[in-house]
């Protein structure tokens, strides 16, 4: 079942764009989120007519803005020919409502934006589960207004008595209805994605028992991500030069360069005022950041905004209680900056972020050996390298060294094996009456 949010024009054509700075906000701020809305629009495929920044002195609770800014915003949209007004500012439900008598034309926030990107982008059921999670507790406050028209039509509330259902309008109950069809909607779809949380828990438990360390690729929406897990592991991820091109998780298997196992998963986007409850939805996918063993951030260093998309990112990450976790950024695109601002450029982000940062280009295939080099000191602290006298009558712990570890050498001497490797330290542990 796929839920709408509301009934809306067939086809929006033309959308005038408006970002309102409320006190304390700065210019540069609101002007990079309103640039982040065209982009946004755009990717569902609506016209846009204009955007404009308007500021206001106070917050008002009707619009935000005061009644001559919101007059003025009105205008313009009837000029324009607009039919529809999206704001870069989350609307409680009441606003919507105000603004969409005010200018007689369908109004969208920034949060119902993304919920329709992500609704148009699902493709797993786990991914649509938790866009339709996202769309409905976003839809249930804004019920009220959905069915006024059946009391309209039918002449509002009927001749029952006593204040029951029958002296209701149409409206009315077809709200109550509408509402308790969402609630057992909501609680259905929660039980199924805990059912999802705990098969993801337990193929994790798996990993974790015979010890493959994990790594979250994480990042601003469109940074890269997908692109660099198909990169490194070939793993034919989805990866387009649009927003929230991946809302779902993808794991697979490396070796790095000292023989040890990893486990490389993709994860959702995030963005600048990432809605709340789509970050509530999202957990279970999200877990796999907090779970991971570390982080590896990609921030797309072409970028004029690429700190602040880090920066967002720590935000997120925080919220999900991950802002502990060792962390390796890789800055990517960086051949789309100019080469003559290249090396000053890179060093300054370098320089802004207190984990270690590598460049690359995914497109050019360009820093895969700097990105595994980071991967292996990341995990330094979970193996050595020793040198092992072994006899061959216990050929069940040789086996064992080439499975869990990396074998750099092995030679003979007379009925003993002599072996060099690289293996995770609990195992070297258990064997270390055989080093030598």
């Amino acid at each position: 079942m796929s839920f709408e949010i509301r009934e809306k024009p067939d086809m929006v054509e033309r959308a005038l764009l408006v970002g309102i700075a409320l006190p304390g906000e700065s210019r540069r701020e609101r002007e990079a989120l309103l640039a982040e809305l065209v982009d946004l629009v755009s990717n569902l495929g609506i016209g846009i007519v204009e955007s404009r920044l308007e500021f206001t002195r106070e917050l008002q609770a009707k619009y935000l803005c005061g009644i001559g800014k919101a007059e003025e915003i009105r205008a313009r949209a009837e000029e324009l020919g607009a039919d529809c007004v999206i704001f870069d500012n989350l609307l409680s439900p009441s606003q919507q409502r105000e603004w969409e008598k005010l200018v007689n034309v369908t109004v969208i926030d920034r949060e119902e934006v993304i919920l329709d990107i992500f609704a148009s982008r699902a493709r797993t059921r786990e991914a649509v589960m938790q866009v339709d999670l996202a769309r409905m507790q976003y839809a249930l406050p804004r019920m009220a207004g959905m069915w006024k028209h059946l009391d309209r039509q039918r002449g509002g509330s009927g001749g029952g008595k006593g204040g029951g259902a029958a002296a209701r309008g149409e409206g009315e109950k077809q709200i109550e209805v509408d509402r308790r069809l969402a609630h057992e909607r909501i609680e259905t779809i929660r039980a199924e994605l805990e059912v999802v949380r705990r098969q993801r828990g337990t193929q994790r438990k798996e990993r974790i028992r015979q010890g493959i360390p994990t790594a979250a690729i994480v990042g601003y929406t469109n940074a890269g991500k997908s692109s660099l897990l198909n990169l490194v592991t070939g793993a034919g991820v989805l990866a387009k030069d649009i927003l929230f091109a991946t809302l779902e998780t993808t794991s697979r298997k490396i070796e790095l360069p000292d023989g040890q196992p990893l486990v490389l998963t993709d994860t959702v986007g995030f963005i600048r005022n990432l809605p709340h409850r789509l970050v509530e939805a999202f957990k279970s996918t999200l877990e796999e950041a907090v779970l991971a063993d570390f982080l590896i951030q990609v921030v797309d260093a072409s970028d004029p905004d690429a700190l602040r998309h880090y920066e967002t990112t720590c935000e997120v990450l925080a919220g999900l209680g991950a802002e502990d976790k060792p962390m390796v950024v890789v800055w990517n695109k960086c051949d789309l900056i100019p080469e003559e601002m290249r090396e000053v450029t890179l060093e300054a982000l370098s320089a802004k972020v207190a984990c270690p940062s590598l460049s690359m280009s995914v497109l050019r295939e360009e820093g895969v050996d700097r990105l595994m080099s980071a991967c292996v000191e990341m995990m330094s602290h979970r193996v050595c390298r020793c040198s092992y006298r072994i006899p061959l009558s216990d050929s069940r712990t040789i086996a064992l060294m080439h499975r869990d570890g990396k074998v750099l050498s092995t030679e003979y001497d007379g009925n003993d094996a002599l072996v060099e490797a690289i293996l995770p330290k609990e195992f070297a542990a258990r064997i270390e009456h055989y080093r030598i």
